[in-house]
């Protein structure tokens, strides 16, 4: 869980600072970067929730 939520955090953080650099400069590639920091935030989270839930189940086996 501690990986999750470091991970959260840096997602969060780059996606604020990208939005806001788009604010700033008007540039469209700073929106694309934190659409993708998006996704492979979210893809990472499913990687790690998935390998919780095996580790879970191989336990209660």
């Amino acid at each position: 869980m501690f990986v999750l939520r470091v991970l959260g955090f840096f997602v969060v953080a780059t996606i604020g600072a990208s939005v806001l650099t788009y604010l700033i400069t008007k540039n469209r590639r700073y929106v694309t970067f934190a659409w993708q920091v998006f996704k492979y935030g979210i893809m990472m989270a499913i990687i790690v929730l998935t390998f919780i839930l095996f580790e879970r189940l191989i336990l209660v086996i």
